[in-house]
C-alpha cells in the first residue's frame, strides 16, 4: 500500500509540473498571436475610416482560439521539454529511477496530461471556438472583404444570399450539384434597397453563367402584377461559383459535435465534404497527437547527458516539432488532393512519429 500511495503522489506532482509547465507556454504563445493578429488586423484596415480600435480588438479576441489551437502541439512540445529538463538538471528523474521507477513510469503522467488536454481541446475548447470563428468571420466579411453573399446548408435545402446596389435576393434550392453550379427546384427572394419584399421567382433548374442565372421552367411573381411563366429567364447576380464555394462554411465555424451531421447535409445537398471529414479526423487525433509531441520532447531532454549538450538537443527537439507539423500538413493536403483517405491523412503523421518516439526511447532507455 505504501509503494501505491507513493507512485500517486509522485504520479500528481510530476503531472501538476507538466500541467503548470505546458499551460505557462501556452499562455505566452496566445499573447504573442493576439499582439501579433491585432497588428495584422490595424495593417488591413488602414483604408478603413469607420473601424475602431475596439471592432479590431474585439476581432482579434474572437480569431484567437482558433490560431491558437494551432499552436498547442508546440506549447506542449516546448512546455514538455522545459519540464523534463528541469526534472533531469534537478536530479529528480535521478531519484525516481534509484527509488525503482522506470521511465515510463516517469512518463506517464505527462502522457495522461498531454490526453485529458487534447480531450478537453476537442470536446469544450473546439465548439466555443467554431462559435467565435463563425462571428470573426462575419465581422471580417463585413469590415475587410465587403462580401456580401451568405451561404448556409440546412435539412431543407441550400440557402444563399446575394446582395448588390438594387437590393438583395435569397436563393432557395432542394438540391444542387456540380459543386453550386446548378441548382434545382429554385425559389428566389426579390427585395428593394429598403428590404422590403419585392416579388419572388420559382423555376425547376437554374445554372449559374457569367454574370445571371440561367433559369429554365420560370415562374415570375412581382408585387402589383401578374405571375407570368417563361421558358428561359435571366436573373442578373454579382455571384460567381468561386463566391459562392467560399461562402460555405469554414470548417473551423462548426463544433465537433456538429460535424458528422455538417458532413451528411452537405453530401445531401451536392457539396464535397472531404475537407469537412478531413477536419473531423483531424480533431479525433488531436490527443495522440499531443502524446506524440510528449514522445518527441522526451527523446530530447530526458537524457541530456548521454545524447549532447543542451542547446544541441533543444534546436534537435524544434526541428523535430517542424518537421512533425511540415508531415502534417503535407498530409493534410494529400488528404484534400484525394491521394491519401481523410482517415489516414489525419492519422497518419501522429501514428507514425508516435511509433518512433517510442522506438527510440526504448533504445535509450533502459526500462
Amino acid at each position: 500500500m505504501n509503494s501505491v500511495n507513493i507512485s500517486w503522489t509522485l504520479s500528481g506532482y510530476l503531472g501538476r509540473r507538466f500541467f503548470s509547465t505546458v499551460l505557462m507556454t501556452f499562455g505566452v504563445f496566445l499573447c504573442l498571436i493576439y499582439m501579433i493578429d491585432l497588428v495584422e488586423l490595424m495593417r488591413r484596415s488602414a483604408n478603413q475610416n469607420d473601424m475602431s480600435f475596439g471592432v479590431l480588438a474585439s476581432m482579434s479576441l474572437l480569431h484567437l482560439p482558433t490560431v491558437g489551437s494551432d499552436t498547442l502541439p508546440f506549447a506542449v512540445l516546448f512546455g514538455g521539454m522545459a519540464a523534463f529538463l528541469r526534472f533531469t538538471r534537478n536530479h529528480e528523474l535521478v531519484i525516481a529511477r534509484a527509488s525503482g521507477v522506470s521511465v515510463w513510469q516517469f512518463m506517464f503522467p505527462a502522457l495522461a496530461v498531454a490526453f485529458a488536454i487534447g480531450t478537453f481541446i476537442v470536446t469544450v475548447y473546439n465548439p466555443v471556438a467554431a462559435v467565435m470563428s463563425a462571428r470573426y468571420g462575419q465581422l471580417e466579411a463585413k469590415y475587410l472583404r465587403g462580401q456580401t453573399s451568405l451561404l448556409a446548408v440546412s435539412p431543407n435545402g441550400l440557402w444563399l444570399r446575394q446582395a448588390d446596389i438594387d437590393g438583395q435576393s435569397v436563393v432557395h434550392a432542394l438540391r444542387i450539384s456540380e459543386l453550386g453550379l446548378k441548382l434545382e427546384d429554385v425559389t428566389i427572394f426579390l427585395y428593394d434597397s429598403g428590404d422590403s419584399f419585392s416579388g419572388r421567382i420559382d423555376a425547376r433548374h437554374a445554372t449559374l453563367e457569367d454574370g445571371y442565372w440561367d433559369l429554365r421552367e420560370v415562374w415570375v411573381s412581382h408585387l402589383n402584377d401578374q405571375p407570368r411563366r417563361y421558358d428561359e429567364y435571366r436573373q442578373p447576380t454579382t455571384l460567381t461559383l468561386t463566391k459562392v464555394q467560399e461562402s460555405f462554411a469554414d470548417p473551423d465555424t462548426i463544433s465537433f459535435w456538429d460535424l458528422p451531421r455538417f458532413i451528411d447535409m452537405a453530401e445531401a445537398a451536392g457539396f464535397s465534404a472531404k475537407r469537412y471529414r478531413l477536419h473531423f479526423y483531424d480533431l479525433l487525433a488531436t490527443p495522440f497527437l499531443l502524446c506524440t509531441m510528449v514522445l518527441v520532447g522526451a527523446v530530447f531532454s530526458l537524457r541530456t547527458s548521454r545524447l549532447g549538450g543542451l542547446v544541441q538537443l533543444v534546436l534537435g527537439g524544434v526541428f523535430a516539432g517542424f518537421l512533425l507539423y511540415f508531415l502534417s500538413d503535407l498530409s493534410i493536403a494529400l488528404g484534400l488532393s484525394g491521394v491519401l483517405p481523410p482517415f489516414l491523412a489525419a492519422w497518419s503523421p501522429a501514428i507514425v512519429a508516435m511509433l518512433l518516439g517510442l522506438a527510440v526511447l526504448f533504445h535509450l532507455e533502459d526500462g
